[in-house]
This record gives C-alpha cells, structure tokens and sequence, in this order.
C-alpha cells in the first residue's frame, strides 16, 4: 500500500499544479489550445527525462542534457542545408547526442572520473561546440516533415488527438518501461544503481553497461533535439538553456532516486508535465521570468528534499 501510494504521489501533485492555475486563470489555462501547447512543451522536456531516466536509475546524472539538445538542433540544420533528407538528418542528430554519451560513459568508466564532473565540463563543451557549428547565430534550414512532429494540429488531423512527436514520446515511454522491466540488460541497469559491488560480484559487467546507459541518455536528448527542431524550425546553439534542470526535477519529481536503483518510467512522464504546467501557468499568471526561475528553483529544491525524505524511511 505504502508503495502504491508513492506512486500515486506525482499523479496526485499533478492534479493540484493543474488545478490551481485553472482556479486562477480558467480563460487562458484551460483551453484546448493551451492544452495542445503544453503537451508539445512536455514532448522535449519528456523525452530527454526518459533516458535521464536511465542514468539516474543506474545511478548516475548528465548535466549536459541541455546543451546536447542545443547541438542536436544545429547538426539537423546543418545536415538539412548540405542536402540530406529529414530522416538522415535527425539520425544524424540523434547519433551527435548518443557520441557525446560514449564519450561520457568512457570518461566515467576508464579515467574513473566522476559522472558530475564530467557532465558537467560536456555541458559547457557542448554548448560551445553547437555555437561554433553556427556561427553564434541560428541555423536556417529547411525540414520537410521534420517540422510538423511537434507544432499545432490542422483542422484536418485533428482527429490524431495529439502531434506525431507526443504520440512518438508515449511510444517510446512504454519502449523505455518495458526495456527496464523485462529485458536483462536493463536489469543490470537497476542492478548497477543499486548495488554497483554485488552486481559486479554477480558477473554483471558494470562499465560496458555504464557506457550504455550514458549513451542511451544522451541518445535520448539527441531525440529530444530532433523534437526542438521541429518546435523551432531552426538549429539554434542557445536553446534548451538550463533543460537539463528541469529534466532532472521531472525525474526526481517522477519517483526517482538521486542515490540509483529506483525510478519509474511513467512517474518521469508526469514529473515533466508538472514542470510544464508550471512554467506555462506562470506565463499566464503574467510572472516576469524572474518569478518563473525561483519557481523552478524552488520545485528543484522541493523535488531533491522529496528524495532524500524518501531515503530515509526506506528501512
């Protein structure tokens, strides 16, 4: 019962977030329009929680997820204006984030750096390495189908419910969930973030699935670049400026823990959209951005208190 109500503890935070900015602002919050906006702002937001996910279950953190996103965006633009078509170019942008993962797995595993450490100086070399492919400036390109994944219906799709990339993130979610679940692999995974010495005493080989699973994550903000692509139809090197807070707090938020071995696909899903009904709530309240950066700091905080309130009464 204790753990059915942990994880009935996001949903639940869920409806009151939701439930407040609708008490106070019911005609700009609750409309289908707005709705739409805030399922297209999750989808990013969402699908680099998916693999951070990951990283956290197995006990680690990417501080770079940010500024993966900012150079995925570019690489597209990039590849899209030398010729190559959409598919390419959003591999290409995936395969930027998932080499960005190696190399940290690498770091982490053969120079035994520490995982904060090294995220943290990819955080700042990525986002300068997106800002030198472009040149300082946004990189226009155009990109055919990519840019209808994540924008607001037609008339005539209306009947899809929701745009190709949120349906894309609700797939990928069950894909992410079951992986963990079932397939042995992902079991290390949890193994790993539980206990890294008894999994290494049990045979699992811990630094090939450390190498994964930063590779995974990282593959994942490539995704979620791809995504912000098409939300902003240009490669630019500045956006997703501090995400990788936010994807983090969704994570917490979601039911997982900052100390590995525990953490929940769906929870993340919805640590997400709080923190989007978050910022787009303050946007409506008309808070000035200063407001909405201590808010966020704020559920930050909150989210990592959450967890270690958690620790603590696990027996």
């Amino acid at each position: 019962m204790k753990q059915r109500l942990q994880k009935l503890g996001p949903l639940t935070g869920l409806v009151a977030v939701f439930a407040l900015f609708a008490l106070l602002r019911p005609e700009v919050f609750v409309t289908a329009d707005n709705v739409q906006l805030m399922l297209l702002q999750t989808a990013v937001v969402g699908t680099a929680a998916l693999g951070m996910t990951v990283v956290i279950i197995s006990g680690g953190i990417d501080l770079s997820v940010g500024s993966v996103i900012a150079l995925s965006t570019v690489v597209i633009a990039l590849l899209l204006q030398a010729g190559f078509p959409p598919l390419a170019a959003a591999l290409g942008g995936m395969a930027a984030g998932a080499l960005v993962g190696v190399t940290i797995g690498l770091c982490v595993t053969k120079m035994r750096l520490a995982p904060f450490i090294v995220t943290l100086a990819m955080w700042g070399a990525m986002r300068g390495l997106a800002k030198g492919l472009a040149d300082e400036q946004v990189v226009l390109a155009e990109g055919g189908w990519l840019t209808s994944l994540l924008n607001i219906l037609p008339d005539d799709r209306k009947w899809m419910l929701f745009p190709p990339g949120v349906w894309m993130m609700l797939i990928l979610a069950l894909g992410v969930g079951a992986f963990l679940r079932y397939a042995q692999v992902g079991r290390h995974i949890l193994a790993v973030g539980s206990n890294e010495h008894t999994a290494r005493l049990c045979g699992v080989p811990v630094e090939r699935r450390k190498i994964l699973v930063y590779a995974i994550g990282s593959a994942f903000a490539g995704l979620a670049g791809v995504f912000q692509f098409s939300y902003l139809t240009v490669g630019d090197p500045t956006t997703a400026t501090g995400m990788e807070l936010d994807v983090i707090a969704a994570v917490v938020i979601g039911g997982a823990s900052l100390s590995g071995g525990q953490g929940s696909v769906l929870g993340s899903l919805v640590g997400a959209l709080i923190m989007t009904i978050v910022a787009n709530g303050s946007t409506k309240m008309e808070f000035p951005n200063w407001v909405q950066e201590i808010v966020t700091g704020l559920i930050i905080l909150a989210a990592v208190a959450l967890d270690q309130y958690r620790q603590r009464k696990q027996p």
